[in-house]
């Protein structure tokens, strides 16, 4: 085909000058649509104030949470007593276990004898003497009523007791950060700046004013917050300091405090695995060693594996009852296959309402007709996905090559036969690929909806954030969610691939 001259074009174009005119549109069509991308963003910019969002937004808060995730605290207390000494307590579960003596606080303990007066017993049991009768009383009377009975007293005791008592304490919270803490007092060093706080039983005060931009009070007399980023903070009160030091990891993961092998290296649990003695007599180290494991009270590891393999079967089988009844019901809307206009609209109206009701409603729905469990969570995939995937099914029948089918019908197969070697081959790939993606995308489903009841690893994530402290075992559970996806993901991905490639 030969091309046009240049001269040739323009004396096309000066006979016929509206087919080569540009319109108005054509003209300013980009222009205008970066503009009404423009306006839209400064409209969503302000409907929903960012700026401000961003401007208030407590970005401290959020760098805590994330080291939280990734990190445990340790929680000491130093609580003053009137006569000048002070106790150091830990929480019930610290991670230290019942007997901590972390290196990094240390403490100067003394040995006092102390006076200490009992409340009153409201009745001691002090038997009343019986006295022999008179000769002008009853035989058999007793002076006093009642033979036996407890005369109520209410003296005071006092008891002398011998405690150790802590004088003075000094934790470090990093290498440019120390708390001291003394009766009365506290002395906190953070870098080239000192704050001395002052603790009267009633008030707390700071002989610096204002205080430094790490330490924070929200009214004269209140208590003192003090932070000192991922090291951690503390918090200084009237008669109480008490300490939050971080570390980095996840404490006590294979062990909890209440285990034999707590606080032992691997090669001390190593060793006492291959050929140390018994410590129950009832079974061997390694049966021992593996049950604590499962059992730890703190991470709940047999706990949240169970579970997350419930979240795995209740995604599997959720999928392959919505495959198995989508696939027929797919035949009866599609209207190349199913000539019948009532059986069409039946089937895809059947369709919309499954689809359109969101999967999380269904389990809420599911959740108050079975109860918490596996069960309701399966119900709630089977029916979502029953509607999408007949809807997805029901458009790929509609869209297929008639050929097929009409060679198969033309060598008079029965109808049945026509669906089996017409249809089906051309449709079975792109159904198992979407089958597929459905069973991955179903394992992260799972546990949103789990959250609300249905079971699974959802239920148990939910009750570690509502802790707002066990951040950590969120993390655990996230990691082991992502695992999962990314296992599925290439599992299905393979799958799809080989499918799609036998068709080729």
């Amino acid at each position: 085909m030969a091309k046009l001259h240049m001269s040739e074009m323009e004396q096309i174009a000066a006979r016929h000058p509206e087919i080569f005119a540009r319109s108005v549109w054509s003209r300013f069509r980009m222009p205008l649509v970066v503009l009404a991308a423009v306006l839209y963003g400064v409209y969503c910019w302000w409907f929903f104030a960012v700026g401000t969002v961003l401007h208030n937004a407590n970005w401290s808060l959020a760098g805590t949470y994330l080291a939280d995730w990734v990190s445990y605290e340790v929680r000491p207390e130093f609580r003053m007593a009137p006569d000048g000494t002070m106790q150091i307590r830990y929480p019930r579960y610290s991670p230290l276990g019942d007997n901590p003596n972390p290196d990094w606080l240390t403490a100067t303990r003394e040995t006092v004898t102390r006076t200490v007066e009992l409340p009153a017993a409201a009745a001691s049991t002090q038997p009343a003497v019986k006295k022999a009768a008179t000769s002008f009383m009853a035989p058999g009377a007793a002076l006093g009523g009642s033979s036996g009975t407890t005369a109520p007293t209410s003296e005071a005791k006092v008891e002398t007791r011998t405690e150790e008592v802590v004088t003075h304490a000094e934790v470090l919270m990093g290498r440019s950060t120390r708390i001291e803490v003394l009766p009365g007092r506290a002395v906190i060093q953070h870098g080239n700046e000192t704050l001395r706080i002052t603790m009267d039983g009633k008030s707390v005060s700071a002989d610096s004013n204002p205080l430094p931009q790490w330490a924070t009070q929200k009214r004269p007399g209140e208590k003192i917050v003090v932070s000192f980023g991922f090291a951690g903070w503390a918090e200084i009160e009237a008669d109480e300091v008490s300490i939050r030091k971080r570390f980095l990891g996840w404490a006590n993961f294979i062990f909890d405090t209440q285990s034999p092998f707590f606080g032992k290296s691997a090669a001390d649990v190593f060793s006492l695995i291959a050929w140390g003695e018994r410590i129950d007599p009832s079974r061997s180290n390694l049966s021992l060693a593996w049950n604590n494991i499962l059992y730890n009270s703190e991470w709940q590891h047999l706990d949240v594996w169970t579970k997350l393999l419930q979240t795995v079967v209740m995604a599997f089988v959720g999928t392959v009852l919505a495959t198995l009844v989508a696939f027929p019901l797919a035949f009866l809307a599609a209207r190349n296959i199913t000539r019948n206009w009532i059986s069409n609209q039946l089937t895809k109206r059947l369709f919309d309402f499954l689809r359109s009701v969101d999967m999380l409603i269904w389990a809420l729905f599911f959740t108050r007709a079975f109860g918490p469990g596996p069960l309701a969570g399966m119900s709630a995939i089977f029916f979502t996905d029953t509607g999408t995937l007949g809807k997805l099914y029901s458009e790929a029948l509609e869209n297929i090559d008639d050929k097929q089918r009409e060679g198969v019908k033309s060598v008079g197969a029965p109808n049945i036969a026509v669906q089996r070697f017409g249809v089906v081959p051309q449709v079975l790939p792109v159904f198992a690929s979407q089958a597929l993606y459905f069973w991955e995308s179903n394992t992260r489903s799972a546990t949103i909806i789990g959250a609300v009841g249905a079971g699974g690893i959802g239920l148990k994530l939910w009750e570690a954030m509502a802790t707002n402290s066990d951040w950590e075992n969120v993390a655990y559970m996230v990691v082991l969610i992502l695992i999962i996806v990314f296992v599925f993901d290439g599992i299905s991905n393979g799958l799809r691939s080989r499918l799609m490639g036998r068709t080729r």
